[in-house]
């Protein structure tokens, strides 16, 4: 491990707030987000796998059944709730930034922005049918006009990891607890405080 820092002395530093990984469809937020759990001894969870659970329906099901806006709805709810927690990695959907109410649950914690080239989101995504706003007649301009449109609201986030093709998931977490650290500061947790004292 090529941090400065432990794991654990990083994790303590953190004094139990959450890490939210945004970014787009095929950045690898939730593979990427276990193994950041695991370094960290952190609870993982996944916003879109809670959503299905809740809802008993995939992520295109509720999308068929409620469109995208009843998704994002119930979306928020499954956000407001995880966040009730502490020490926890939590990898959200890509379309999670598009809430002003989601951002204020994102900033209880340490937003961390995954994101690869529009090529490789593409290859990794391409087959995928349960995909709901790739299922257009070109996807690859599809993905670029989303991320153009997030990008902005991605941009807000504390940290910015850009992951490449053959990177390995493992490696990728290791590189960004290294650069957790570099943000763990007091202006991050007495955010969360504050936050926390304002609800």
């Amino acid at each position: 491990m090529t941090t400065t820092k432990t794991a654990d002395e990083i994790r303590a530093e953190l004094q139990g707030i959450n890490v939210y990984l945004v970014g787009m469809m095929g950045t690898g937020k939730t593979t990427i987000g276990r193994h950041l759990a695991q370094l960290l001894r952190y609870r993982f969870f996944d916003t879109d796998h809670v959503a299905e659970r809740a809802s008993g329906q995939s992520v295109t099901q509720l999308f068929a059944a409620s469109g995208e806006a009843g998704f994002r709805q119930l979306e928020t709810e499954v956000l407001s709730r995880i966040c009730a927690y502490q020490r926890s990695v939590i990898a959200t959907g890509g379309g999670i930034v598009l809430s002003h109410k989601n951002w204020s649950y994102l900033h209880y914690g340490a937003v961390v922005w995954l994101n690869a080239p529009i090529d490789v989101l593409y290859e990794r995504v391409s087959r995928d049918s349960s995909r709901p706003l790739l299922q257009r007649p070109d996807p690859k301009q599809a993905l670029s006009d989303i991320l153009a449109q997030r990008r902005p609201l991605y941009e807000q986030a504390d940290l910015r990891i850009d992951t490449t093709k053959d990177e390995e998931p493992r490696d990728v977490a290791l590189r960004l607890l290294e650069r957790l650290d570099d943000i763990v500061k007091p202006s991050i947790v007495n955010r969360s405080e504050v936050n926390r004292s304002e609800t």
